[in-house]
């Protein structure tokens, strides 16, 4: 490879003819050298992508077996354990440490991604998984398996946030403009809904138990916030706890002079 790029640069001299047909031959040359060089970088590109998504694969496996074996609140505190290694004070009183990690291999296309998120988490050169999709980066980020370097799952973890921020922006300002134009929320609790539905379950448990439920409810409820009016289907068991609350004489119900919003009543 160092021998193709020298010639490469060394073009020049092979460029001052003495008769018309050494350009020819030159150009001949630096063409298959062009070509060979293209096709080292497509044989090291697919290797990279053969090992990570070996890798991924394992990763995958490892998650199923955790996921099944554990409760929703076991998994939730194991994703809060892994993100307290990888996050804020917790990670820096390691990094020098982390930054010493390597991969347990010889393969140099293991090392140099390893290399790529060090640099990366200080500052240097770009995320090595800038681009991947959301469910790999879960995969990467709570894989605790020792596949991966504390860089590069927190790399990964980066990246997930990046492209959650990126979503948060566009749902808000989609919510904010359904609100505007009709005093509903409706399509913005769809939309959290169904993001909440395509996260891992890792991720998922990281959310109220009842998170998924009660969205559920507000988009049953369809409520406008301009006529506070329920303009969709009414949920019997809210209403009824509502109407015995009334009835009892519930102190949470007329303590406040505001109008109750049965969104708000406990299941």
């Amino acid at each position: 490879m160092v021998n193709i790029i020298g010639s490469t640069n060394n073009r020049e001299h092979s460029l001052t003819p003495t008769t018309k047909s050494v350009p020819l031959v030159s150009e001949t040359s630096n063409t298959m050298a062009i070509t060979t060089q293209n096709s080292i970088n497509r044989t090291i590109d697919t290797s990279m992508v053969s090992i990570l998504a070996g890798q991924l694969s394992q990763a995958s496996v490892n998650a199923q077996a955790r996921d099944v074996s554990l409760t929703r609140q076991e998994l939730g505190n194991f994703a809060q354990k892994i993100l307290n290694k990888l996050e804020g004070v917790n990670y820096f009183a390691n990094k020098a440490i982390y930054d010493a990690q390597i991969p347990n291999s010889d393969n140099a296309t293991l090392l140099a991604r390893a290399e790529s998120a060090t640099k990366y988490t200080n500052g240097l050169g770009s995320n090595p998984f800038s681009g991947m999709p959301r469910d790999q980066l879960v995969l990467i980020t709570y894989d605790d398996s020792g596949t991966f370097t504390t860089n590069e799952r927190r790399a990964a973890l980066e990246e997930s946030a990046t492209q959650e921020y990126a979503w948060r922006q566009q749902v808000v300002a989609q919510g904010m403009a359904e609100y505007n134009s009709s005093g509903k929320l409706t399509n913005f609790f769809h939309s959290a809904l169904d993001h909440f539905k395509s996260l891992p379950a890792v991720e998922q448990s990281q959310y109220p138990e009842d998170y998924e439920s009660k969205l559920q409810t507000w988009i049953d409820t369809d409520f406008n916030y301009f006529t506070n009016e329920t303009e969709g289907k009414k949920n019997n068991s809210i209403v009824e706890i509502f109407t015995k609350k009334v009835l009892n004489g519930d102190s949470t119900l007329f303590d406040s002079d505001d109008y109750p919003d049965l969104n708000t009543e406990k299941r």
